[in-house]
């Protein structure tokens, strides 16, 4: 009776550990983050060991066999179980922040900051301003919720810009104005509007969700036959993304300006990156501008797409992705990290903290507003987006390094709230398997285009404002890196 106790005890421990091991093998096929041919050898190598647990824990009678037998099964079933819930937590995490193909515009209802009405149903008979041109669709859909929640058609007076769309309610020609926030932080850059939130009052807003259009789901929708260049930078060795960095403590939010604007170029197979920053006030035609020049930080305004198409006209090239990050997340993220090493190309302060020229290791709070600052320095805009490529290169660099495994969680958590792209779980699965299987290191370059500081009336306001003139001579050296890139070449950057 005690043999056959003892061999139940054995197959129990054998039979459990072989369920855990067949779990975490089927949790790392599920990820697809590992390669196939090194999840088969991981999964070669849990079968021996599980023969070898059989083995030893089978008779009980031999105790030194047994008791070994069940410290291994224990101690590696506890570093499945672990390895296995982390492993989740990192496909859960990428699950949310990739593969999002649509965003929100929040489109604010406004009165004067003395008006009584305290709720959308108290301006009921109200006359509704509206942009005749800018934001239509967004508006248009909003002035459909707000028919339909009040229950009766409303009265609608024009207005060319929206200076003019803000005076028309302060002189009281309209009872409210509906206004896409993103438009707020636009008109408190103009003169005489400085302090437009203390006179106006949001009493509704409503969430418009639209599809992001970009060259691949154009692609798609049109069942086209041939292979694009979209579908050839999706899925072959060439990457274009749009990297669109936005300063908001509150999250990631949905067509709002765009702070930081690089295009990222990357081979695959010649492991060449190339980082090209474009100042935000660069003043260039937008891609539903009719030709207009405005500044490159408001078309972020009409929605990521608009930014990637006017990025892929100023370079002649098409950006089929796009990837956002939000820099107040960062803050969460850098701590959990222990802080990183950013680069200064300057000696400043500023918000009570002091860069040294060359390395400073930097906390959450200190590498925001080191990648905040710009009136520190004589580049202004163009230094600020050094700055910013600087932090970001910061984080790479130390999340490659062990320190990511001591607040894996934290580091996980903070993700959620500071990236997205459109780019799928399977072709970011893709890209790191290719990185485990072919190793290797990655060059690296950055650039920056420049301009020219004048005034200029913009496309997105009714006034003049600091804009920047491109350099011309500074794309044109963009684009030739590009090109290398795209031509399997080592990126050269210019001299001088």
């Amino acid at each position: 009776m005690d043999r056959e106790k003892g061999g139940a005890a054995g197959k129990i421990i054998a039979a459990i550990f072989l369920l855990v091991s067949a779990a975490f093998v089927g949790i790392l096929i599920y990820a697809k983050l590992i390669p196939t041919a090194i999840v088969a050898v991981i999964g070669l190598i849990l079968l021996i060991f599980v023969i070898l647990v059989t083995v030893l824990t089978w008779n009980r009678h031999n105790i030194i066999r047994f008791i070994l037998g069940t410290v291994l099964a224990v101690l590696f079933s506890g570093i499945f179980i672990v390895s296995g819930v982390y492993l989740y937590k990192t496909t859960s995490t990428l699950s949310k922040i990739s593969g999002v193909e649509t965003e929100i515009a929040q489109v604010g209802v406004y009165v004067r900051a003395q008006d009584s009405a305290d709720s959308l149903a108290a301006t009921a008979g109200y006359k509704y301003g509206i942009i005749t041109d800018l934001d239509r669709e967004n508006t248009d859909k909003t002035m459909e919720e707000i028919k339909e929640e009040l229950g009766a058609e409303i009265q609608v007076q024009e207005y060319r810009g929206l200076t003019e769309l803000v005076d028309g309610l302060r002189r009281e020609e309209t009872g409210a104005v509906i206004l896409n926030q993103a438009y707020i932080p636009v008109l408190e850059e103009m003169d005489g509007y400085e302090d437009i939130e203390s006179q106006i009052r949001e009493i509704s807003v409503k969430h418009v969700e639209t599809v992001i259009e970009t060259l691949n789901n154009q692609a798609e929708n049109q069942n086209a036959g041939a292979q694009t260049q979209a579908d050839v930078e999706t899925t072959g060795e060439i990457y274009t993304v749009y990297v669109s960095g936005i300063d908001n403590r509150g999250g990631l939010v949905a067509k709002s300006r765009s702070d930081v604007n690089i295009i990222a170029v990357a081979n695959t197979k010649t492991r060449q990156l190339l980082l090209v920053s474009t100042p935000r006030d660069y003043f260039v035609p937008l891609s539903i501008s009719g030709g207009v020049p405005d500044k490159l930080t408001h078309a972020g305004i009409y929605g990521i797409s608009v930014s990637m198409d006017t990025l892929g006209m100023l370079y002649g090239i098409d950006i089929n992705n796009y990837f956002r990050l939000n820099f107040g997340g960062f803050v969460n993220i850098i701590d959990a990290l222990g802080g990183i090493t950013v680069q200064s190309d300057y000696d400043f302060s500023t918000s009570g903290f002091h860069y040294n020229k060359g390395s400073n290791y930097v906390n959450g709070e200190q590498a925001l507003a080191f990648a905040r600052e710009r009136y520190a320095f004589s580049g202004g805009d163009r230094q600020r987006g050094k700055n910013q490529m600087a932090v970001i290169q910061g984080v790479i660099n130390k999340a490659l390094s062990p320190e990511l495994l001591k607040n894996y969680s934290s580091i996980l958590s903070g993700l959620q709230g500071s990236f997205e792209t459109n780019i799928s779980y399977e072709e970011i699965a893709r890209l790191l398997q290719q990185q485990l299987t072919e190793g290797g290191s990655w060059n690296i370059v950055t650039y920056s285009a420049d301009g020219t500081g004048d005034k200029q009336i913009p496309y997105s306001m009714s006034q003049p404002a600091y804009v920047m003139i491109p350099d011309y001579t500074t794309v044109d050296a963009a684009k030739e890196m590009i090109r290398q890139v795209q031509n399997g070449q080592t990126i050269t950057p210019p001299q001088g």
